[in-house]
């Protein structure tokens, strides 16, 4: 029986130019994934770069946000056309691709969510992409449903804006600050001049190139500013964050010696 290609909702939203308000969730599991679809975000990056996630648990992830009017980014750990291949295996449209330093490097990202003779992707008709060989001509329209951004979180790659955004298949450009404030010298200094300057010049540069720019902050009023300069694509919180930093205040309240005061 065939079936219908999936629709990438969060790449027609990018290429309108609407705002696209993100979570980013670290915490692996398809029920922790579950728990935060239903809260109304427009898009959910699941990572596997910097969290114990996998293919396997992404996996889960998906099939569990699936019912729900969200859309599913995938982070790889690194821009390995493996995992890449993996993850879209696994019905992943959107991916983030983390520490694109070149154009050259965008180049082998995009050849690796393509299919030969444009690219290296390796094929496969029984996979959950094709619902299992039931999507018609999948290989010949995959590209038209999968959104390839590049994650930008140095000097050097800020320095090299222009050349990465003109590679051809790469639909956004996501500025990492955590790594960006390392490059820089200010390794967990966020909120550092510089830093915030690298962020926000980034973002116009890439918005002057007509790609969509994206950020990931907790900080509401540095996320306003950034949406204010044109991120398309922003990421407000991350979901082990949200665990940690609501559970102690939810203690304060109940122990004076933690909060500096009594009950309230």
């Amino acid at each position: 029986m065939a079936v219908m290609m999936p629709k990438n909702a969060f790449k027609r939203a990018l290429q309108e130019g609407r705002q696209q308000i993100g979570l980013w969730c670290s915490l692996p599991g398809g029920y922790v994934a579950e728990a935060v679809a239903g809260s109304g975000y427009d898009w959910l990056l699941f990572d596997t770069e910097h969290s114990p996630g996998d293919p396997l648990t992404v996996l889960g992830q998906l099939q569990a946000v699936a019912p729900y009017p969200t859309s599913a980014v995938v982070r790889p750990a690194s821009n390995d056309a493996v995992l890449i291949k993996r993850f879209l295996d696994i019905g992943a449209q959107t991916l983030l691709i983390p520490y694109v330093q070149s154009a050259e490097e965008a180049r082998q990202a995009v050849a690796a969510t393509r299919y030969p003779p444009v690219g290296i992707r390796g094929v496969s008709g029984l996979t959950r992409a094709t619902r299992f060989g039931r999507v018609k001509g999948y290989a010949a329209r995959a590209s038209e449903e999968i959104c390839l951004l590049v994650q930008v979180e140095t000097g050097e790659a800020i320095e090299r804006i222009e050349e990465i955004a003109a590679v051809e298949g790469v639909d956004g450009i996501f500025v990492g600050p955590g790594d960006l404030a390392a490059s820089l010298g200010h390794a967990g200094e966020l909120n550092h001049p510089d830093v915030v300057e690298a962020v926000e010049n980034a973002i116009l540069r890439i918005r002057r190139c007509g790609k969509p720019a994206g950020i990931l902050t907790a900080d509401p009023d540095f996320a306003g500013r950034c949406i204010a300069l044109g991120s398309t694509f922003t990421a407000v919180a991350i979901d082990v964050g949200i665990l940690a930093r609501t559970s102690e205040k939810i203690l304060e309240r109940f122990r004076p010696e933690t909060s500096g005061g009594p009950l309230s």
